[in-house]
């Protein structure tokens, strides 16, 4: 490669210490982020002639123009720092993770005086516990449920615990023995709730066993002190925790905490899979895709890449990590995985026994989730599109398919998703959003037929030819709306489908009674099911912006003397509320004059401490 006036230099003047290098291309864009025990070996190994055998080093030459370099104190500072880095560039040359889905994980506030456990997809660094992710996702919801009914900790938030404080008498959920009722002095002393909250958090840790045995102690000695009522509440829940215990299966014979990891590659396109295993028994799993990973990326390193952003984002570090290939970092990431847990951590490639077994378990999991994930993409489309319309009868394949969701929260802030797919693949030049506008509340099926009335009331009005096929993301009620809507513009041969979430069997408009059952492993289906999957994400995706602007908005109000008018004006003027929220007295003053600009800008800069 050429190289520019300053590189030279750049290589000469290079340290010899740890750290990581970012290497750049003519746009200044990051194409690779890379950590090296000596920089000055490492980086300069890619302007050297007769680079040598390894296919990404040369694939990178080709196209560094400029590089950077970050000095770390030693290898596993460059480890977390890489990890960072990739994050923040997402290069083109190195794995991102990316997960499928953000699965939900259970939080237990244990910084609160009578803490409580909510589900959240979100993992914050606030002093909090979370465990999890929960796979499925609703296993989340029934661990939630079973702590409220056999554990009894709060679910109120901290505002209506205070409400019930000051009214002196518990709310319902005392009534119903869902809550032990410690916002009113008497129901409940600390001592009990404290108890219950380790119980809890010892269920939450895989714990069973000990807390089955705990519970046993307790219920003996109540029972020796004739507190009998006690003493049944322990039993009972000693024999939940068996059951739980019971229900789960794989047992490990060494009952440690293993996370087991398979993969599965061909060509740019690749799987992961986890087991988490805790206490012996599998406990959950994990899948994770990627489709434009570099063909010269080992999986060696690829896998190492993942697993430091993969533990980098959670508090949690099992004893041992099972891998189907050994880490290009093998050392540098053992010892960072053991800092990061406070004892030593085993991160091994196993080649035979059960643990080997476990692996290849992995493996064949990651290579059929590849399957699953990809079949429809390696199929040809005219084939799949000629596959639909035998399955739907249509009278042709079709070409161009338009699907709709509906996305709200109890009716708040309603929005309409439209995605195209056009022979077999989404166009999302086409893609269309929808704001709901003569629905008041929850009701999915008007905001169907008002959604597909306007788009198809345009398209007759500018002369624009009708789709192949309309895709609704629902079941028969969202069916009929979008199809009474249709036959109010005239259009009752449109063909029209839904595909409903729970059974995943597509209702036909015109023989709903005898709605299209799949195989789950079908092509079809799986062509039907990414369609809707799609119109879903957008639509969420739209709904969560405009909640978020909503937010932002309504933010400014509550500043005291910022009214509607001076909000409009503060956008007007501004643009946003984020620079609203940059800008300094004097640049507000013009707008709200002296005292009112001081109140909104002291207001944004305490904003961390009132969220804190």
């Amino acid at each position: 490669m050429v190289e520019l006036p300053n590189l030279a230099a750049k290589l000469e003047s290079l340290p010899d210490g740890p750290g990581c290098y970012l290497h750049k291309d003519s746009a200044g864009s990051v194409l690779y982020v890379g950590k090296a025990k000596n920089l000055r070996n490492r980086v300069r190994q890619y302007f050297q002639a007769g680079r040598g055998q390894n296919v990404k080093v040369l694939e990178l030459a080709a196209r560094i123009v400029d590089f950077e370099t970050i000095v770390t104190d030693n290898e596993v500072e460059a480890l977390l720092l890489e990890s960072h880095l990739i994050k923040q560039y997402q290069p083109r040359f190195n794995a991102l993770l990316k997960d499928d889905k953000q699965w939900p994980y259970l939080k237990l506030t244990i910084k609160e005086e009578f803490p409580r456990v909510f589900k959240t997809r979100r993992h914050e660094k606030d002093g909090s516990l979370y465990f999890g992710p929960y796979l499925p996702a609703a296993l989340a919801d029934q661990t939630w449920d079973l702590i409220g009914s056999e554990f009894q900790l709060r679910p109120c938030s901290d505002e209506v615990f205070r409400m019930y404080q000051r009214r002196g008498r518990p709310c319902l959920q005392y009534q119903i023995k869902r809550c032990l009722g410690p916002c009113v002095p008497g129901l409940c002393g600390k001592e009990q709730y404290e108890e219950a909250v380790q119980d809890v958090r010892m269920l939450l840790d895989g714990k069973n066993d000990d807390l089955k045995d705990d519970l046993e102690r307790r219920m003996t000695a109540a029972s020796d002190e004739t507190r009998y009522e006690a003493a049944a509440r322990y039993r009972d829940l000693a024999a939940v925790v068996e059951r739980l215990s019971l229900v789960q299966k794989m047992a490990f014979s060494s009952g440690t905490d293993v996370d087991i990891f398979g993969l599965h590659r061909e060509e740019r396109k690749l799987a992961v899979f986890l087991f988490t295993m805790r206490e012996g028994r599998v406990v959950g799993k994990r899948e994770f895709y990627w489709e434009e990973i570099p063909e010269a990326l080992p999986a060696a390193e690829f896998l190492g890449q993942v697993l430091v952003q993969y533990y980098s984002a959670g508090d949690f570090v099992p004893h041992e990590l099972h891998l189907p290939v050994e880490l290009e970092d093998h050392d540098v990431i053992a010892e960072w995985l053991s800092q990061k847990r406070g004892r030593k951590v085993a991160v091994l490639d196993p080649k035979r026994g059960v643990k080997r077994e476990l692996v290849d378990l992995a493996e064949r999991n990651a290579r059929q989730g590849f399957d699953q994930r990809f079949r429809v993409l390696r199929q040809d489309p005219e084939q799949l599109l000629a596959a639909l319309a035998e399955a739907l009868d249509l009278a042709a394949p079709p070409g161009r398919i338009e699907a709709f969701d509906i996305s709200n929260i109890q009716g708040t802030d309603s929005v309409a998703s439209m995605v195209v797919c056009v022979e077999g693949r989404m166009k999302r030049s086409d893609y269309r959003r929808f704001i709901i506008r003569t629905v008041k509340g929850t009701d999915d099926f008007a905001s169907m037929k008002e959604v597909t009335q306007r788009r198809y009331a345009r398209l007759q009005r500018e002369n624009r030819p009708m789709p192949d096929l309309i895709l609704i993301d629902g079941g028969k009620g969202q069916l009929s709306a979008a199809g009474a809507a249709l036959s109010e513009l005239g259009l009752v041969s449109q063909p029209l489908a839904s595909i409903a979430k729970r059974e995943e069997i597509i209702y036909v408009r015109g023989r709903e009674d005898e709605p299209v059952v799949l195989e789950h492993s079908s092509p079809v289906l799986r062509l039907v099911q990414q369609i809707r999957d799609e119109a879903h994400r957008f639509a969420v995706t739209f709904h969560r912006l405009r909640r978020k602007r909503r937010h932002l908005t309504s933010e400014l109000l509550e500043i005291p003397g910022i009214g509607e008018r001076y909000r409009d004006k503060l956008l007007r003027n501004f643009g946003s509320v984020e620079r609203v929220r940059q800008a300094s007295v004097a640049e507000l003053t013009p707008f709200l004059g002296q005292k009112l600009a001081q109140r909104v800008f002291d207001h944004f800069r305490r904003e961390p401490d009132r969220h804190a």
